[in-house]
């Protein structure tokens, strides 16, 4: 599949003429929203997006497609999220940006050599930079939204900083097509690694992390070992596979995210995006070895989100974005739109309770 180049989306209907923040050539801020550059620029700020251009591998592709696709992902959300005339959603006759600050933080200061030596030091190099990112805006109060690619840098990483930033019990629910659960990183067989393959398994390591307030939705079919899996189910982790989730349906499964947030002090979500598979606006194809049928559709991952944003997040990542597709990097752009509504809804909840008529789902934390 081809995406544009910068100078073509530029012509093109949706984007002529628009005037932007830019926080690099042929990278404009997400939404257009002001661009953060230090810690001081997140004071008032309630969310942040920060890229996380880091991609697991010694080669030229991982997981059978080239990782300058990969790579370009963060850019290519800020890209597409150009077209839209400003932050009203018009399904839900609000606008995000009357009701929530939001700013670009750039993207981490990963070290270019990381995208091709896995080396344990390079790793960690590259994590310390999405979590120097992450930290500042948990430290001003705000949601760090991360746009990444591969696992520790956008998954492990938020994981540790939303922990770390938690006196109290850590909710998370995980979004993806595979547990990546295994015992230990592929790549570099280190204990301390949180890997592609066991990132999820590390973040329940993690002090603040329960099992009984995890929640793992999507993963589906025949790609897992049944040891595994029940072991993490014996432990308390919730599970519904996208199969489970077609068979009760999106709204039953929303009012299914309880155990996350009871006796939590904060939430972490995850979305890794080859949760979508075959479903959706695009072929899964485009997610090379990554793709499995009964994916969960777009509106689904959006419809979560919203909700996640409707009971209250601290911390939010993205993993596994479909390369290549223009509408696939959309799909991102409302997922964080729809989740900040969510949040926006959430506060008028809390300030204008007589007035506020929304309906919402009963036992959300923070309304």
């Amino acid at each position: 599949m081809s995406y544009p180049t910068w100078r073509e989306l530029q012509d093109s209907y949706w984007i002529r003429g628009k005037r932007f923040p830019q926080i690099a050539d042929e990278t404009p801020t997400f939404m257009g929203c002001p661009h953060a550059t230090t810690p001081a620029d997140l004071v008032g700020v309630d969310a942040a997006i920060i890229g996380s251009p880091y991609v697991t591998s010694w080669g030229d592709e991982w997981a059978g497609v080239s990782k300058a696709e990969w790579l370009a992902a963060p850019k290519r959300v800020r890209q597409q999220s150009i077209r839209y005339a400003s932050g009203y959603i018009q399904d839900l006759d609000l606008d995000v940006f009357e009701h929530l600050n939001l700013v670009d933080f750039g993207d981490a200061d990963i070290p270019p050599e990381a995208n091709s030596s896995q080396t344990i030091d390079m790793i960690r190099r590259a994590q310390a930079a999405v979590e120097d990112k992450v930290n500042a805006v948990l430290d001003a109060g705000a949601i760090p939204i991360v746009i990444g690619q591969n696992s520790p840098c956008a998954s492990y990483a938020i994981a540790r900083c939303v922990a770390g930033h938690s006196t109290g019990p850590v909710g998370v629910v995980s979004l993806d097509a595979h547990w990546d659960a295994e015992l230990i990183d592929r790549m570099t067989m280190n204990p301390e690694i949180g890997g592609p393959a066991n990132w999820f398994r590390k973040t329940l390591d993690l002090d603040r992390v329960a099992p009984a307030n995890v929640i793992e939705i999507g993963p589906r079919g025949m790609m897992e070992d049944k040891l595994g899996i029940r072991e993490l189910r014996a432990r308390g982790v919730h599970f519904f596979s996208s199969w489970d989730v077609r068979r009760i349906g999106i709204e039953k499964l929303c009012a299914s995210l309880d155990p996350a947030y009871e006796g939590t002090e904060r939430v972490y979500a995850h979305y890794d995006m080859d949760v979508i598979g075959g479903a959706g606006p695009s072929p899964g194809d485009i997610l090379g070895e990554l793709a499995e049928p009964i994916g969960l559709s777009d509106y689904e991952v959006i419809r979560i989100a919203h909700e996640l944003g409707l009971r209250g997040i601290d911390g939010f990542s993205f993993i596994c974005i479909p390369p290549g597709s223009a509408v696939q990097y959309r799909v991102i752009v409302y997922i964080i739109m729809y989740l900040l509504a969510g949040v926006a809804i959430a506060n008028q909840v809390k300030t204008e309770p007589a007035q506020h008529t929304r309906v919402l789902t009963d036992g959300a934390r923070k309304l």
